[in-house]
């Protein structure tokens, strides 16, 4: 079944009064030409159990359909889109799973078998803790192609020593190789947002730290970026602060934000050692 097949986009929104929310941060892609790109931004889908979150009305759904992806499985909170996305169910069949429900609720690598992929237009208020969770779980995926805020891309991106470098971005480049792959205005979407968006690409690196040393760098990167201007011998004083930078080789008065992230890795390492 191709994309010619089905009903238009438009059609889909106006017959299921899929007018976007605010509050559910939806904005609707309905380019054909750039959900294409951004399945391709994810490499050879051949034989991928893909996952995407937030499809509303199913137009990057449409596109992995169209891929030879092995399954596509959707995860969408919106009741009206589910009747939109029903019609999607039964022209796929076996292919096309669609769950209803909060996709911060469902553990989702459980929901697919491997190899797995995640594709998805996140919705904007629930991007950054939907990432930080699949980046606990990285050994279970293969590949994720996810469009943020550009603001957010950006972070994910930042080297050390720049204004968008931060938490966000030392846990994803810590577990993954992370670059953008495209950048998208606001008048590709329906309605256009008030910011542009990118697809940031995320390719979890071959091996992978234990639970335990994650969770660590979660707490040790809240520490140092929670007052970014501070010198680390204050922000880390409850995690050691001087004897910790210490034993890692790492100078006191330095600031989260100059660290690249292998002394990140240094100083987490030491801080579970001395647990």
């Amino acid at each position: 079944m191709t994309d010619g097949k089905l009903p238009a986009l438009r059609d889909v929104i106006s017959r299921h009064g899929l007018a976007a929310k605010h509050k559910l941060g939806q904005h609707f892609l309905l380019d054909a030409n750039l959900l294409d790109r951004i399945v391709r931004a994810a490499g050879d889908l051949t034989g991928r159990h893909v996952v995407e979150v937030g499809p509303g009305p199913g137009g990057l759904t449409r596109a992995l359909l169209a891929s030879p992806a092995a399954s596509v499985t959707a995860v969408e909170i919106d009741t009206r889109a589910i009747g939109a996305l029903g019609e999607l169910v039964t022209l796929f069949g076996g292919r096309f799973t669609l769950i209803d429900g909060d996709a911060l609720a469902f553990d989702l690598a459980a929901k697919v078998p491997a190899p797995r992929q995640i594709v998805a237009n996140l919705p904007y208020n629930i991007g950054s803790p939907l990432l930080v969770g699949w980046l606990r779980q990285a050994a279970s995926w293969e590949r994720m192609t996810l469009m943020f805020q550009q603001e957010v891309a950006e972070r994910l991106c930042a080297p050390p020593a720049t204004s968008a470098y931060g938490r966000l971005g030392v846990l994803a480049q810590w577990i993954c190789a992370v670059d953008m792959a495209l950048r998208v205005p606001p008048e590709a979407f329906t309605p256009p947002p008030k910011v542009h968006s990118a697809v940031v690409r995320l390719t979890p690196h071959a091996v992978q730290p234990p639970s335990d040393l994650f969770a660590a760098m979660e707490r040790l990167t809240a520490a140092a970026f929670g007052q970014r201007r501070k010198m680390l011998r204050g922000s880390l004083k409850t995690m050691g602060g001087e004897a910790l930078l210490d034993a890692a080789g790492i100078a006191a008065d330095r600031r989260a934000e100059t660290l690249s992230i292998a002394e990140f890795d240094k100083l987490v390492r030491q801080l579970v050692a001395r647990t």
